[in-house]
């Protein structure tokens, strides 16, 4: 069924050689209302920071279309006659490949002039079946586009890529012609074969990196890959907070001792109340990993154990910054950030009983605090990663 699968995206980027900024812009989107998520990769032409703008352009055109479900040759041409002419090549140009999944799972592919896209269904190539789509009016009559839809089942992947990756090793001995996309493909069907469960990300960089290696690692063009991994969710469940009423402190143990997934604990009264209820025992680190945080504490069969409330506000501070280039540090706000990025739907059970430590006239705040993170956290999961996070309160 469809809806068991998650949708792991992910892309992996090298400038030009020599470039601080890439001429390829890679967008996605989760429309939460519709339940669809929509991929866009343009590549400007040239490249630096001409090509950037002209592939910015034309990917958030395309995202915006998309998302108002216009008709693939409208998209095309409107993308096309928007575009500002290169005043020594008289032409403008902007590839673009747009990846619009429905909630129904069906996927369409649009495509212009970038690679052709690459459907793995387990480690063998797929052919969705192409269609052309000719533009008629305009000064892009004529111009060939390329479309399919297909279903997809759990363990497929779509591959997407610039001519950086298909056009790599051009001249070399060993690629005259480029490295080319069906090399391209042999090449991510062999590295699914050699461990099945490969991620997005990893998949992206091997294929980025393998382009690299045969530009001889100068970079003749902006290398991008774009993976898209239709597969098992992997669960995170995040506890904070004691329960509104004492009785259901063993209600809380028993969602933790019998959650299908990971588990992390933020607060110490949440924390003694699991290992009180399940008969186990905490034990606190004394190491300090990072300065501004207590350290983290250990109860057998727990993923992590931190402090609550200044773990959390720390937690949606790297969050705002964080992307597939940061480095993560070792201590309790790191290990919770590396764990949600691992994880796919994360469920947050938020206890509503005001803690007796934060007792002062402003008791209340504490809790409002706690909620207010918590969904700060939740929206940048949402919108930024892709994250399926549900709520409860007990």
């Amino acid at each position: 069924m469809y809806k068991d699968f998650y949708i792991e995206v992910n892309s992996q980027q090298r400038n030009h050689d020599g470039e601080r900024i890439s001429g390829d812009v890679f967008l996605y989107r989760y429309i939460k209302e519709e339940d669809r998520v929509i991929a866009v990769l343009s590549d400007g032409m040239g490249h630096g920071v001409k090509a950037n703008i002209l592939a910015t352009l034309t990917a958030t055109m395309a995202m915006n279309f998309t998302i108002e479900h216009k008709e693939v040759d409208t998209i095309a041409e409107i993308i096309m006659n928007t575009l500002p002419v290169c005043s020594e090549r008289k032409i403008s140009y902007s590839t673009f490949t747009i990846i619009d999944i429905e909630s129904s799972g069906k996927t369409n592919i649009l495509e212009y002039d970038n690679p052709s896209t690459i459907i793995l269904k387990g480690s063998d190539v797929f052919d969705p079946s192409w269609k052309k789509v000719v533009l008629e009016k305009g000064k892009n009559a004529g111009k060939v586009l390329k479309t399919c839809s297909f279903h997809p089942s759990k363990e497929d992947r779509i591959i997407f890529c610039s001519d950086g990756v298909a056009q790599s090793g051009m001249g070399s001995e060993m690629f005259p012609f480029g490295w080319g996309r069906d090399e391209v493909a042999s090449y991510a069907a062999s590295l699914v074969r050699g461990e099945a469960s490969i991620s997005a990300k990893t998949l992206s960089g091997k294929i980025v990196t393998m382009a690299h290696k045969n530009d001889s690692y100068k970079a003749k063009d902006d290398i991008s890959c774009a993976t898209i991994y239709f597969r098992d969710p992997r669960k995170l469940l995040i506890c904070s907070g004691p329960p509104y009423e004492k009785d259901k402190d063993r209600e809380l143990a028993e969602k933790v001792k019998n959650y299908n997934g990971k588990v992390i604990l933020c607060g110490g009264t949440t924390a003694d109340i699991v290992a009180r209820e399940l008969n186990k025992t905490i034990v606190d680190e004394l190491i300090f990993e990072d300065p501004d945080l207590p350290p983290e504490s250990f109860i057998d069969g727990i993923d992590l154990v931190t402090e609550g409330i200044l773990t959390l506000q720390k937690v949606n501070e790297i969050l705002k910054s964080y992307n597939n280039s940061v480095r993560l540090g070792k201590g309790p706000a790191d290990k919770i950030v590396r764990l949600v990025m691992e994880s796919d739907e994360i469920h947050f059970i938020i206890g509503t009983r005001i803690n007796i430590a934060h007792q002062d006239p402003t008791l209340p705040v504490e809790l409002e605090i706690r909620r207010t993170v918590i969904k700060r956290i939740a929206r940048l999961l949402e919108e930024k990663w892709l994250k399926k996070v549900s709520f409860e309160y007990i």
